[in-house]
Order: structure tokens, then sequence, then C-alpha cells
């Protein structure tokens, strides 16, 4: 394994740990974060099991594909949860967090589908399907972000833009150390 991919893995493990250690607050997020670490482990065992021998497309590039696209999705929510609690534990205003979850609803229904399309996109060696995921939810979200007339927007914007930030780049995290495993010969 070279010394990228190893980072790359790395990284996902801390961001999968640090996720189960702060956003653990529901069970559904713990769920997530379990699984997400149990993944990465199974992807490390497969990589030191299959070498560098193992043919491209075979069955572990394929194992590695809906291994890393199931931490992808399911991942990316106890990860964009932690984000988001880490912007919102100094906020004096809680009414803001509040409007913004009122406003902002399916969020997380939304980062899963997003999240599965980002990392598809790139999988596929389509990268221009980013921009189109990126359009897609900034227009469906456009109505709610805009707020009505004479009513500030309280925060809700900002909360969209870093939780997709957070929810896209682990997305990309993961379609890239696939990526980076089947370049490499891992797969």
């Amino acid at each position: 394994m070279t010394a990228l991919v190893a980072v790359l893995v790395a990284v996902l493990v801390v961001a999968a740990v640090l996720s189960l250690a702060l956003a653990g607050r529901s069970p559904a997020a713990r769920l997530a974060a379990f699984v997400t670490v149990g993944t990465l482990a199974f992807l490390g065992l497969l990589a030191v099991i299959g070498g560098t021998e193992a043919p491209p497309g075979g069955l572990v590039a394929k194992t590695l594909l809906v291994d890393l696209f199931v931490v992808a999705v399911l991942g990316g929510s106890p990860v964009t949860a932690t984000v988001l609690w880490l912007v919102d534990r100094g906020s004096s205003r809680p009414d803001t967090l509040d409007r913004a979850g009122e406003v902002l609803r399916g969020g997380a229904w939304i980062g899963g589908f997003e999240r599965a399309a980002v990392f598809a996109a790139l999988a596929a060696g389509w990268p221009e399907g980013l921009a189109v995921v990126l359009a897609l939810k900034g227009l469906g979200r456009y109505s709610e972000l805009r707020g009505q007339p004479g009513e500030a927007a309280g925060g809700v914007a900002e909360r969209f833009i870093i939780g997709t930030f957070a929810s896209v780049l682990w997305a990309c995290a993961c379609a890239g150390t696939y990526l980076s495993l089947l370049t490499r010969g891992l797969g």
C-alpha cells in the first residue's frame, strides 16, 4: 500500500472515530459511526489480504467499491453532524439553530443522496457530476434559503453551506480513496 493510500485511509478512520466520539448523541448517529469504523476495518483487512496481486475489476475491486460507497453515504452523516456541532457549540443564539433545523427539513436524507451521487460520479470518472449535484441541491433549497420577505435567514444559509461542504468533502475523500486504491493495483 502506498503512502498516499495509507494517509487517505488514516484520515477516513480518524474522521469516523472523531464523529463517533463527538456526534454520537443519537442511536442512529452511533450506528452509522460504528458501521463506518467497521467497514474501514474490513477495508484494511481486505487490502492486506488482496495485496497488489488482485486483478482490476475483480472481487476485491468490486468489494472496495461497495464498501467505500457505504462509508461515503453512512459515514458522512456523523461526520457532517460533528462539523455542525463544532460550529454550533460556541453559538450564543440557540434560536438560530432551531430555526435552521426547521427550515432545512430532510437534510439528513438529502445529504445521504448527495454523498451517493458525488461518490458515484467521481468513481465513474465523471467529475462534472459534482457540479450537477451541487447545482441541483442549491436550486432545490433556494426558496428555503432565501427566506420570506422582510425576514432574515438567521444562519440557515451558513449551516447549509457548512453542512454541504462537510458532506461533499467526505464523499470526495471516499471516492478518492477508492480511485487511489484502484490505480495502485490494489483493486
